[in-house]
């Protein structure tokens, strides 16, 4: 497989620039960068998904098919991501052979999980064919999606963070599936925020940074230290962070999490959070990070432990969490922190609603007024509070995200990456207005995959397997967290 001088863009931005990428057949290839990188962009082009706007993809020095003939591509190239792909609520021989079940004629079922019993027992998937997929564990999914990859004929599988969700034994059992798939001739396109999963499984390693190609080398001739050196380069971005005046030792506590756990995410952290402080965390997709911060947003409900905001002990759910001071921007903002068929004026003032108008009702007026603040505090671009939130820019809907969190003046804040897919303009914006909270005595946890948002915080707490492993002070460098992130000091 090769991609030679690929470039792509999404309207002004620059995805990818003049990136090359060869893999030989048989070799398993590592694909690193920081967030932002391009990784993404390039697996799109490399599935198909995407045109390239210059160069061009070749499988087997022949030029890719057309970007509309999926089978074609199916048949080519196939793509492990990680977030399983397969439908829950049918059979694992369904899954493995959806839209191809039959040549012709009625669906023989009897037939169908015969070749999915023989398929799986080729690829030594221990699952019984005529089990619903939605019973699988983790690990089992991942391995029946990479069943159904290779039963299309694709000799060529990209990975996608397939260890994000495994714990250590899940991981070490995939790493012998995948030796297994190298000495039988699969190629494979390995991508990883672990570099020391990088160093056990692959031959080669590629490093993108700000969508161009940085180097590629065979994964024995490359040590840690340049590895991560050649992922971070210079800092960019929001590098100039004026630093924030230090906590005081005797500010009392806004959060105190006591022997806080949840099974299968992260082991029992205890922490507290100083008003004022704002507390970053960070660490890879396994690492527990996201789970952590739902767990004291409310989102989820912990196996041991307690939350604790101020003195007030605060129960599981999100209705406790908002009661006991805990303002939360989600994850996924369009899921989780939008409601779309409602207004920017009707999402940002959603918690506050019975603070606009008696018993209650809502006074139309007073919520446009609330919503005008909003807008001009946090500098949301929008034709006005009665614009549907679902009119408006990544960045501009993360500022309303922010704006309700904050609507309730939190005791707490919790950020799961705040400035995730917004520029560089609306993530001044965001993080000025975490700032001027912490700066008015809120709490802030925030969870996030960029330095640029970490670089705001008082400490940072790096997470590993579901363990807090690094504690770093402000003033850290790029490459400490790097390299803890990725386990390098594990």
């Amino acid at each position: 497989m090769a991609a030679v001088g690929v470039s792509k863009h999404f309207g002004a931005t620059t995805a990818l620039s003049d990136v090359t990428l060869r893999i030989a057949p048989g070799e398993t290839h590592a694909l690193v960068g920081r967030n932002g990188a391009g990784k993404s962009t390039l697996v799109s082009l490399l599935t198909g998904l995407h045109r390239p706007d210059a160069g061009e993809i070749r499988f087997g020095g022949e030029p890719a098919p057309p970007v509309a003939d999926r089978g074609a591509w199916r048949r080519r190239v196939a793509c492990v991501f990680q977030r399983p792909t397969i439908i829950p609520t049918l059979t694992v021989a369904e899954n493995l052979f959806l839209n191809r079940q039959s040549e012709r004629g009625p669906i023989r079922w009897g037939a169908l999980r015969r070749r999915a019993g023989e398929l799986l027992d080729e690829y030594a998937v221990g699952v019984d064919p005529g089990s619903l997929a939605g019973d699988l564990d983790v690990e089992q999914r991942q391995l029946v999606e990479i069943a159904r990859a290779l039963s299309q004929g694709a000799r060529f599988i990209i990975l996608d963070e397939p260890t994000a969700r495994l714990d250590a034994t899940g991981i070490e059992r995939l790493f012998t599936r995948l030796r297994a798939l190298a000495a039988g001739g699969v190629t494979m396109l390995f991508i990883s925020h672990h570099l020391q999963e990088v160093y056990t499984v692959c031959d080669t390693v590629t490093v993108l940074r700000d969508a161009r190609w940085i180097l590629t080398r065979p994964v024995a001739g490359i040590g840690h230290d340049e590895l991560v050196a050649a992922m971070t380069g210079e800092a960019v971005g929001l590098t100039d962070v004026a630093p924030r005046p230090p906590v005081a030792p005797d500010a009392p506590a806004a959060l105190r999490l006591d022997g806080l756990a949840l099974d299968g995410a992260y082991e029992p952290l205890t922490l507290e959070v100083k008003t004022g402080e704002i507390v970053g965390v960070t660490g890879s997709g396994s690492s527990g990070k996201v789970s952590l911060a739902e767990t004291v947003g409310g989102l989820r409900r912990a196996t041991a432990g307690t939350v604790t905001v101020g003195e007030r002990r605060v129960a599981p759910g999100v209705p406790a969490a908002l009661k006991a001071g805990i303002g939360l921007v989600p994850l996924d903002r369009h899921r989780e922190g939008l409601v779309p068929l409602l207004s920017v004026a009707e999402n940002a003032t959603l918690p506050i609603a019975d603070r606009l108008g008696p018993a209650g009702v809502v006074v139309p007026a007073r919520r446009r007024a609330a919503a005008h603040a909003f807008i001009e505090r946090y500098d949301i671009r929008t034709e006005g509070p009665d614009a549907p939130v679902s009119s408006l820019s990544g960045g501009n809907a993360q500022k309303v995200v922010l704006a309700r969190a904050l609507s309730t003046g939190p005791s707490f804040l919790v950020l799961i990456n705040p400035t995730a897919g917004v520029d560089v303009r609306s993530k001044e914006s965001l993080l000025g207005a975490v700032r001027a909270a912490a700066d008015d005595g809120t709490g802030v946890l925030m969870v996030s995959d960029e330095l640029d948002d970490l670089r705001h915080c008082d400490r940072v707490l790096v997470m590993f397997h579901g363990r807090v492993i690094t504690e770093l002070p402000a003033g850290w460098s790029d490459t400490e967290v790097v390299a803890a992130v990725e386990g390098v000091s594990a």
